[in-house]
């Protein structure tokens, strides 16, 4: 039975019972005046609880963070240029407005240490650094499923923002890429949804290794096939000079 229907039963049973009893005209039309005070208020309390119901599905239906102001994670950096003893820091603040499953994602990533000892693995000038398989296949392994739902795209990809990699829609696992500068609109149609930026230490970022170019087979860069099943044993050997993460922290 409806809302409607109940207050208007309710309605009807209180007005029957007034003229079921021998009252004066004007005692009837007070009867009848607390009988519609009686329906409306019942109306508006129904409503509201309809409202406060609803309210409660979403925000459960939503990430714990989804309506936060978002996390600064610090990513400590080592071999920049390329080169052993070189370091650097940079900062990357999660935007749960923008992409809340993916930003919550990201931070427990963080939080759990996943990033820490990953490569950079393909660094493409003018275009992004990507990043995000961890050095351990059978770490790795854990994460690769399940996949996550796509975020709506609510924010271009500009220089800085940080953003999920994908093998298609609903394909989001750890690997993500930063954009290198504000061209990669384009990426907006495809599906790829920023989920924070980088708001310190960009010109960090700039100097991740990019000696090694595109990654197999389009170039002579790392395989991303042999990263996930050697991790960092493949590229240690192979692809020393690759800038990586020594520490990441959720600030």
């Amino acid at each position: 039975m409806t809302i409607k229907s109940i207050t208007t039963l309710l309605a009807l049973v209180s007005q029957a019972s007034a003229f079921s009893t021998h009252q004066s005209p004007l005692k009837q039309q007070l009867t009848l005046r607390q009988s519609s005070l009686f329906a409306d208020i019942s109306r508006r309390d129904a409503i509201q609880t309809s409202v406060a119901s609803a309210a409660a599905f979403v925000t459960s239906s939503l990430p714990a963070n989804a309506e936060g102001e978002g996390k600064l994670i610090e990513f400590t950096v080592a071999n920049l240029d390329g080169e052993e003893g070189k370091t650097g820091t940079f900062v990357v603040k999660t935007h749960p407005e923008w992409a809340p499953i993916g930003a919550e994602r990201f931070e427990t990533l963080a939080a759990e240490s996943f990033f820490d000892g990953c490569r950079v693995f393909r660094v493409l000038p003018g275009f992004v650094s990507q990043f995000g398989i961890n050095g351990n296949p059978e770490v790795q392994a854990k994460w690769r499923s399940p996949s996550l739902r796509d975020d709506p795209v609510k924010v271009t990809n500009s220089r800085g923002t940080v953003v999920f990699a994908t093998a298609g829609p609903n394909t989001r696992t750890t690997q993500l890429f930063i954009n290198l500068n504000d061209r990669n609109s384009f990426l907006d149609k495809q599906g790829f949804s920023p989920l924070g930026e980088v708001v310190s230490g960009m010109d960090v970022v700039e100097r991740f290794y990019s000696g090694y170019g595109e990654g197999a087979p389009a170039g002579k860069g790392p395989n991303q096939g042999l990263i996930q099943a050697k991790g960092n044993e493949y590229l240690e050997a192979s692809y020393p000079k690759l800038s990586y993460f020594s520490k990441v922290t959720v600030k």
